[in-house]
């Protein structure tokens, strides 16, 4: 008997989809999106090649009461750490030796900053403090300032600008400064603006601004006020008016906070209403327009939501770490709290989550937290305080190289870790966003075992447990059955003793013939 020619092309395509280098996006429509933006990113962090699991948390030191300041003393040889709480400071630099001052204050919220070699600290409502080394003693004293009609306890904000100390007054549009350019002490004058605002309100905060002034660098002196007023000072000394001149009002939205300032390469950022805005894109601009030039443009739905519903919460806060190469804004979320993170070397951003933070602070390179009852060292183990961190990346919407109807049969995520771990892949159709709840599918009782089953049969997918290759990048194909026109991948993982890095993800499908 004659055998035909059987044809047996291939009929699938593979499609390799980049991890989501690029991102969160809440700004976009989901059909606008690239497709290496994510919808969701939970403690993942992007990089230029790759997506890496944020590392884990643990207790450094155990205090009592929230923690509310952590601030770094900085002179080579007599660093200090400090932390405040429970109505009192407690010198925290070595967890295994802390030393509580025995200081009694009312408010444990502190604004701070460190000029020749004293480390000034107000708040509002106790007198401001001055901290330093000296001979290896330490000193831990009430700052001698005074001023005529100065109340010091009053005094809610700090900053240094131009050899001087700036402070605010706390429910007033006064500020105060220190009559002699470098002095950590004695007679401080006072700044009226209630004449040159047009808003009112009160002043929140000062800051020192690096401008390029179109003839070399030129450092101006920033103070904003409540209602979003932003008075621009060029000159050193106020009280001579040869020297010290008002560059411009401007407006902008309104700032959250007494610790909405992070200065970062000359500039300032702004915590504000409409996002982090950079003061060198929002000056010259009405303030309708400041949202599209803010930090946080790419996540302003996530920031005006957080704003709408806890613009007057405590926890407001941004801290540059180096270390880890982003900036972290804090942001009090319900009664938790998360944290807004941007990659500053490719602008891209992720949420954290499950971090309880109530204040951030660098000390010797290395990020804290304060807690409840504590001070947490972050970006340590694999673990948060010995719980799982739980991982979340829905990514945006991909046609996969083609607008036809597509039957996605099978996925490859590509990852590397150094221990196997629960995770979790599937794919959403067509902009159907659906929350499908997962487990830790290692054996547990009650619980498919990871291979007892075909992983793509359950209605709600459980966790597979994930084998490492040592070190090496881990490839292999996973069923899946989802048909549509456009997918969006979701990629959920739990551990706690793993850094898992994700690199992109193999698509096989089937293409439907004949469809527009």
């Amino acid at each position: 008997m004659q055998q035909r020619a059987i044809s047996r092309g291939g009929k699938s395509l593979n499609y390799t989809l980049p991890a989501p280098v690029g991102g969160l996006n809440v700004r976009d429509s989901y059909d606008k999106m690239a497709e290496t933006d994510a919808i969701v990113m939970d403690n993942y962090i992007p990089s230029d090649t790759k997506v890496v699991l944020r590392r884990g948390y643990r207790l450094y030191a155990s205090l009592t009461g929230i923690v509310r300041t952590l601030a770094e003393y900085k002179v080579p040889g007599e660093e200090r750490f400090l932390a405040f709480a429970g109505g009192t400071a407690y010198n925290i630099t070595t967890a295994a030796a802390l030393k509580n001052y025995q200081k009694s204050f009312k408010e444990n919220a502190w604004q701070c900053c460190q000029f020749n070699n004293r480390l000034i600290l107000v708040n509002g409502s106790d007198k401001p403090q001055c901290f330093y080394v000296q001979d290896g003693e330490e000193h831990f004293e009430d700052a001698a300032f005074s001023g005529e009609g100065l109340a010091a306890e009053k005094l809610v904000n700090v900053c240094v600008s131009k050899r001087r100390l700036f402070f605010v007054e706390k429910g007033s549009l006064n500020a105060w400064y220190s009559e002699n350019a470098g002095e950590v002490q004695g007679t401080l004058l006072k700044l009226d603006f209630s004449t040159v605002t047009q808003c009112g309100g009160e002043l929140t905060a000062v800051a020192s601004w690096t401008q390029d002034g179109g003839q070399g660098i030129d450092d101006l002196t920033v103070f904003l006020t409540s209602e979003g007023e932003v008075l621009v000072y060029a000159g050193s000394d106020p009280s001579d008016y040869a020297d010290w001149s008002l560059r411009g009002v401007y407006r902008m939205s309104r700032p959250v906070g007494y610790r909405c300032t992070l200065p970062y390469q000359g500039d300032v950022v702004i915590i504000s209403e409409s996002g982090y805005v950079p003061l060198s894109r929002a000056l010259p601009l009405e303030a309708a327009n400041s949202s599209q030039t803010a930090f946080s443009d790419k996540i302003r739905g996530l920031v005006a939501e957080r704003m709408r519903q806890n613009r007057t919460k405590s926890g407001w806060q941004a801290v540059l770490y180096q270390r880890g190469g982003y900036a972290i804004f804090n942001v009090p979320a319900a009664q938790q709290f998360e944290q807004h993170v941007i990659n500053v070397n490719t602008g891209a951003w992720c949420r954290f989550t499950n971090i309880r933070s109530f204040c951030w602070g660098i000390f010797d390179g290395r990020a804290y937290f304060g807690g409840e009852n504590g001070v947490y060292l972050f970006d340590e183990g694999y673990s948060d305080n010995k719980t799982h961190i739980c991982g979340k990346i829905a990514q945006a919407y991909s046609a996969l190289g083609t607008q036809n109807l597509k039957k996605v049969q099978m996925l490859n995520p590509r990852t590397k870790s150094s221990t196997r771990y629960a995770l979790v892949v599937y794919t959403n159709t067509d902009f159907d966003d659906r929350e499908r709840a997962y487990a830790e599918n290692i054996g547990s009782d009650g619980m498919t075992k990871w291979n007892a089953a075909p992983w793509s049969s359950l209605a709600n997918p459980v966790g597979t447990k994930w084998a490492t290759l040592k070190g090496r990048i881990r490839s292999q194909w996973i069923g899946n059955a989802a048909t549509g026109f456009r997918f969006s991948l979701v990629f959920q993982t739990k551990t706690r003793g793993n850094l898992i890095e994700w690199y992109d993800t193999g698509f096989r499908y089937e293409q439907g013939g004949g469809i527009l």
